[in-house]
């Protein structure tokens, strides 16, 4: 089954709001054996809207929009749509109903009357019941066989209706030998992409008729193989068995698989080792404790964090010696030891994490240019120290140097 989808938004357009919606639709519709041949942006106005969804449907004969459905001005999709139908809008009771026990439930009453446009459908149109909001989702079908779905812009709205009203009517309409194209991903860190490249380079003609993609980001490289049109079971078997070769290629760079988030592999780690956690950061300024914290259940290991951003705070809190600052420097290996025994003592905890460097712009010199981050995991007694140089703005750097942070505790608690 194939299909056009349109993602309806000025504020996409504009690149002012990320377009979520159409990565969400991909994903979920590839899973299920839906090809989406093409998709199109396209601002709030009518014209855009009925050329995108007019040529879609003359090219495919389905389309699936997002956005456009609420109560304002500028949401024109289901007016447009339903002139390329040829259907007049009707005013639907059971919907104006549920809208209206809605906002009195809300206690919004009464309800504002431009929200009463919301129970207008084309005539013979589905409606999609929307539980999370007041845009429903609708389902027209004309008899050339032409369908289009409108579903509202608001992603957790969308998404919803996409799963729980728009998938089974799909599955129900796939002919025999569905066919589908999913994806798996084992996740990389502290290492380069032209060095995990050398190392999967041999593997990855095995992998055919699957492909495989680099995809590197401040948190590390990801490697994604991708199923193509094949049968669920082949595509699945496939993927377990790309993955399981990926992963041992890897190493010890890879961490997990999917969505893995490296604090929660680590916090998983600690738990099962009944070793429990204190963090002190100086030019993270909490973002490595933000990343713990994250994780639900994150008080079973993790003790507390320490900010430590000006020097009379490492002394004060952590005990860095006085002489080790004026020696060596707040950036240094010497001070993120220090740092690290300090946590490690503030908080009685068996393992800890420091992290202290110049995230930029200014504050570099030529013997620790802007990104120069030392950082330090302490685990019993042993404390390993390492010093890392990351490319980016102030945030890459930041956020470069908190997963690093991460990966080096995990490195020092040693094999899973």
């Amino acid at each position: 089954m194939k299909l056009e989808a349109v993602t309806i938004g000025t504020e996409l357009v504009l690149g002012l709001t990320v377009d979520s919606n159409g990565a969400d639709v991909g994903r979920v519709l590839a899973a299920a054996g839906v090809e989406i041949v093409r998709r199109t942006t396209v601002p709030d106005r009518a014209d855009a809207i009925r050329a995108a969804v007019g040529e879609a449907l003359d090219r495919t004969g389905f389309v699936l929009t997002t956005g456009g459905l609420g109560p304002t001005s500028d949401d024109a999709t289901k007016t447009v749509v339903a002139g390329l139908f040829g259907r007049r809008l009707v005013l639907d009771e059971i919907l104006l109903g549920a809208l209206e026990s809605r906002f009195k439930r809300l206690g919004r009453t009464p309800m504002p009357a431009a929200n009463r446009s919301q129970a207008e459908v084309p005539e013979g149109a589905t409606v999609l019941p929307n539980p999370r909001g007041t845009a429903p989702g609708l389902w027209l079908e004309d008899s050339r066989g032409r369908v289009a779905v409108l579903l509202p812009g608001v992603p957790r709205e969308m998404r919803g209706l996409l799963v729980d009203e728009v998938l089974p009517r799909l599955i129900q309409r796939r002919t025999a030998g569905v066919r589908v194209v999913r994806s798996r991903t084992v996740r990389t860190t502290g290492v380069p992409e032209s060095a995990l490249v050398e190392r999967i380079g041999a593997v990855e003609e095995t992998l055919a008729p699957l492909t495989l993609a680099y995809l590197p980001s401040v948190a590390g490289v990801d490697l994604r193989v991708t199923a193509w049109d094949l049968p669920p079971a082949e595509a699945d078997t496939r993927l377990a068995q790309a993955a399981g070769r990926l992963t041992q290629v890897a190493g010890e760079h890879g961490y997990g698989g999917d969505d893995a988030d490296l604090a929660a592999v680590v916090l998983e780690r600690l738990r099962r080792g009944h070793q429990r956690l204190g963090v002190a950061e100086s030019c993270t300024g909490g973002l490595l404790g933000a990343r713990l914290t994250a994780i639900p259940g994150s008080s079973d290991t993790l003790v507390g964090c320490v900010v430590a951003y000006a020097d009379a705070v490492k002394i004060g809190l952590l005990n860095v010696p006085l002489a080790t600052l004026q020696v060596y420097g707040a950036v240094s290996e010497e001070t993120v030891r220090a740092m690290a025994a300090g946590a490690q003592s503030l908080f009685t905890v068996d393992c800890s994490i420091a992290v202290t460097g110049i995230a930029g712009p200014s504050g570099g010199t030529p013997d620790k240019p802007v990104g120069t981050v030392w950082l330090a995991a302490r685990v019993g007694d042993e404390t390993r120290a390492v010093r890392r140089v990351f490319p980016g703005d102030r945030d890459e750097v930041r956020q470069r140097a908190a997963q690093a942070a991460l990966d080096l505790l995990r490195r020092q608690l040693g094999p899973a």
